[in-house]
């Protein structure tokens, strides 16, 4: 009889979570539910949703939890990028609220903990199915980050969306090009003028989160490298660095936090860096890792300045 009661349950849940009230009409009895509930170790995602067991509580179950429970949310900005696989700048250390967008509201965004529900109007072709969400396209989710900004996260999130990324293992080809960007960003919402100047610095050969604020901290400084420059190495190997001064045959490449995963991994590297040397225009190479771009840019920059005189 318990197999049977979980079984029941198990297949009342929609992608994982339960809703309290659909068991509820199923003939369930509130006490009956709860107390079953509890023994089978469903994990509570909030009032009125549930997890199936050993499902983890994450950002993706949240969404699913809130859009289930208020179907006429759809889900937006940072958390539509997540789940397009648009790679973005972290906002602040810890869980961030799942965000929404109420197009049938009126009135300003607001917030909890958990979720931040923005009151903005959608049409048919701003929304899209993603891993059976109701969610923003592409291009309406950065274009609602574009306007939202500061800069730094804007462009994070653009490169990502105009260039083929591997994203948490996963290959996928670029979401957008510029033109959709510029239809995006033509309406007269709040933001789109910054937005659209933003547009301008925007880098498809970017390769990562971390490149993208590295090439924005060179642009402040007036150091404007080639992205992705192509080399071949006497081998015939090609290569790719992150940057060039090519007046300069200076190249920088940044290195993000788990860039040697194995032996091997390190092993490549050295071979791959000794045959970047080796290449004809290359004079020096310099590395930084993705702390000395994020906490100490000033560091950076300075060592390229020095390196560009040296080299001058």
């Amino acid at each position: 009889m318990k197999t049977h009661v979980k079984q029941d349950l198990t297949a009342l849940a929609q992608g994982g979570v339960l809703i309290t009230a659909r068991a509820l009409e199923a003939g369930w009895s509130r006490r009956r539910l709860h107390r079953r509930l509890r023994a089978d170790g469903w994990t509570r995602v909030r009032e009125g949703a549930w997890a199936v067991p050993g499902r983890s509580v994450d950002w993706e179950t949240e969404a699913r939890a809130v859009q289930l429970l208020r179907p006429r949310l759809v889900c937006s900005h940072r958390t539509a990028a997540k789940l397009h696989r648009i790679e973005l700048l972290r906002s602040v250390p810890g869980p961030e609220p799942a965000e929404f967008t109420d197009p049938h509201a009126d009135g300003s965004s607001w917030r909890d903990p958990a979720r931040r529900v923005h009151r903005m109007t959608l049409t048919d072709a701003d929304c899209t199915v993603r891993r059976g969400l109701r969610v923003t396209t592409p291009v309406r989710a950065v274009g609602d980050l574009m306007r939202r900004g500061p800069r730094d996260h804007a462009l994070v999130c653009a490169d990502s969306a105009l260039a083929r990324r591997v994203v948490h293992g996963v290959r996928r080809p670029p979401l957008l090009g510029r033109t959709d960007f510029h239809a995006e960003l033509a309406s007269a919402r709040k933001g789109g003028v910054a937005a659209r100047e933003w547009l301008a610095l925007a880098d498809p050969a970017s390769g990562s989160p971390t490149e993208t604020i590295a090439r924005l901290r060179m642009h402040d400084a007036g150091l404007h490298p080639e992205s992705q420059p192509q080399f071949w190495s006497p081998e015939v190997q090609r290569i790719q660095p992150d940057f060039l001064f090519r007046e300069q045959g200076l190249v920088v490449e940044i290195e993000g936090y788990a860039y040697h995963g194995t032996r091997e991994a390190h092993a490549r590297d050295v071979r791959r860096m000794n045959a970047l040397q080796a290449c004809p225009g290359v004079r020096q190479v310099l590395r930084f890792t993705a702390t000395d771009v994020l906490h100490r840019p000033d560091y950076m920059i300075a060592t390229i300045r020095q390196a560009l005189t040296r080299l001058a």
